[in-house]
């Protein structure tokens, strides 16, 4: 039965729900934690100091001890949420699950395009949902300072209330194309006291030197973050708090698929399509990641769809390698989906998306085939943009317009279906006028990928931190497929012989320590379901070649390998 409502979600706030994630107002009382359930989607960051897995002590140098436990933790699948943020969160959630009868009726499509709005929160996006937490957290910790980046403005805006609200001071690096041309974010920041500078500045070292090569550089997200980690570290009494790609903010962000989940089961409607934009990942990450066990287990049919800009298409023509989450090299190692530290992004509307890589777990899961990638082009965006606006009456932020294109071209593509097309609205445009402004002008230029660009750039990563064949796909499309790292290590190692990575894996039921066809290969994904099927040993052959990710996964769960 659907419901011809609006505003389902507000309605969703009075229905009690038989379901472990719903609270006593639809709200979720547990964030869902992904790689408890999926192991391998864990790939730990590297200390580029000691060429070692990053440890809890050195991520507290800039991060509270809970985030970095948070971080960390591979084990709980629920982690719950402190009281104290439930009831912040009742300000604004349950956000609204829309079904989108205007679209539909004009797309003339037998799909159901609904949209989880989260803009009803206090600063217009997404972004609150981990600002309050990280906020919290630091507060607790005995930090006085929080200091943070921001690309288009959102993450800014959401960290500087969330500071407001528990007393912090708060410094904002807002990227120069930004800081420029979207006041408005500007002065919102500064309405809840924060200190907004245009980065690079020359308050930092990693600003200085930028500024020296390149005065009129126009900024990016991996520099403001760089300027950020730099002040953070220098300063004892001040956190660095950061608006995507880590763990733990992606964890923060599976508030949005859980309670969507309950607003989908009181409906009795399964998706059959998931779609977020990917800049650093974490809207993406909030609403599909409580979905992967039902498409992995109960063999939904379901998928997920991640869209980004043409102009910084780090997961469809970057390589999945270690680099720095920013560009002045201050960060861990993260394996990722990149464009490469020293990527300069394309100026573009799209500022939330101006990042040159993508978080760690949101690449493993678009790698491991769990999700394909999209990328389009800024007037692409913008006439969906504005069809959307014309017809829902919402205007989307130009990051969230990436969504609403690719849901629109889902539909098109399944126009005789019968098809749930869900995406994540992560925030209202009103901030974003001015690109509008051109777009209806005439005056907006269009974007496109800057291939030779991201040529060189990768090569400047290979040189500077080295990319193995292992782990180096050099195209998320390949993931679409069936093409992974894996991929390109056994190419070298094998020479194309691939018949033994598609051998069967039978697992028999009611035994921990089960006996199969001896392995001459053992994969990460073997061993994953060895784990979800309670083994403890995997017996192999003598002259078994085990993955490098295999190695890693064996390590950290403890399984047996008993060679015969």
């Amino acid at each position: 039965m659907y419901v011809k409502a609006v505003h389902l979600g507000l309605i969703l706030r009075n229905i009690m729900m038989n379901n472990r994630f719903a609270g006593k107002k639809g709200i979720p009382e547990y964030w869902y934690n992904i790689t408890a359930d999926f192991p391998e989607m864990y790939v730990p960051s590297i200390d580029p100091a000691t060429n070692k897995s990053v440890t809890a002590e050195s991520l507290s140098k800039i991060y509270p001890e809970s985030l970095v436990e948070q971080e960390l933790n591979t084990r709980d699948r629920f982690i719950p949420i402190p009281e104290e943020l439930l009831k912040m969160y009742q300000t604004w959630r349950p956000t609204p699950l829309v079904r989108a009868y205007n679209l539909e009726k004009y797309l003339q499509t037998k799909c159901r395009i609904f949209y989880k709005y989260e803009g009803v929160s206090p600063i217009g996006s997404h972004k609150a949902n981990s600002a309050v937490a990280q906020a919290y957290y630091c507060k607790r910790a005995g930090f006085k300072n929080v200091v943070a980046e921001t690309g288009a403005g959102q993450w800014g805006s959401a960290i500087s209330m969330a500071s407001a609200f528990f007393g912090l001071n708060s410094t904002v690096f807002m990227v120069k194309n930004s800081f420029d041309s979207k006041p408005a974010r500007r002065i919102m920041m500064q309405t809840f006291g924060a200190e907004v500078l245009s980065s690079p500045t020359n308050r930092t070292s990693v600003g200085r030197d930028i500024l020296q090569k390149n005065p009129s550089f126009q900024g990016s997200l991996g520099v403001a973050i760089g300027e950020a980690v730099e002040s953070a570290l220098n300063d004892k009494n001040t956190a660095y708090s950061l608006g995507s790609a880590m763990n733990f903010v992606c964890l923060h962000q599976t508030i949005i698929g859980s309670e969507l989940k309950n607003q989908l089961e009181s409906l009795d409607i399964k998706p059959n399509y998931i779609i977020s934009c990917i800049g650093g990942g974490s809207s993406f990450a909030g609403i599909a990641f409580p979905f992967l066990p039902e498409k992995v287990r109960r063999k939904w049919d379901l998928n997920f769809i991640a869209v980004e800009s043409n102009a910084v298409p780090s997961a469809t023509k970057g390589a999945y390698t270690y680099d720095y989450g920013d560009s002045a090299r201050l960060t861990p190692l993260s394996k990722m989906y990149t464009l490469g530290h020293e990527f300069a992004a394309p100026v573009i509307h799209s500022g939330g998306l101006r990042y040159h890589g993508l978080s760690p777990l949101v690449s493993k899961f678009i790698l491991d085939g769990h999700a394909t990638a999209r990328a389009y082009s800024q007037l692409d965006i913008y006439n969906a943009a504005k069809l959307f606006a014309k017809c829902e009456g919402y205007i989307p932020a130009p990051e969230s317009a990436h969504s609403i294109k690719a849901a629109i071209d889902v539909a098109a593509e399944h126009k005789n279906e019968e098809k749930n097309i869900i995406f994540c609205l992560t925030g209202h445009g009103f901030f974003d006028l001015a690109g509008y402004e051109k777009f209806n002008s005439g005056n907006m230029e269009d974007s496109s990928s800057p291939n030779e660009s991201i040529r060189e750039s990768l090569e400047k990563l290979q040189k500077s931190v080295g990319i193995s064949a292992y782990g180096q796909e050099t195209a998320c499309a390949s993931a679409v497929s069936g093409n992974t790292g894996f991929d390109s290590w056994w190419d070298k190692h094998f020479g194309g012989q691939q018949e033994e990575r598609n051998a069967s894996f039978a697992v028999s039921t009611g035994q921990k320590a089960v006996r199969n066809d001896l392995h001459n290969v053992l994969t990460e994904k073997k061993i994953s379901d060895a784990l979800r099927d309670n083994q403890t040993e995997i017996h192999v052959a003598r002259s078994c070649v085990i993955t490098p990710l295999a190695q890693e996964l064996i390590k950290r769960s403890g399984i047996g390998i008993k060679y015969e």
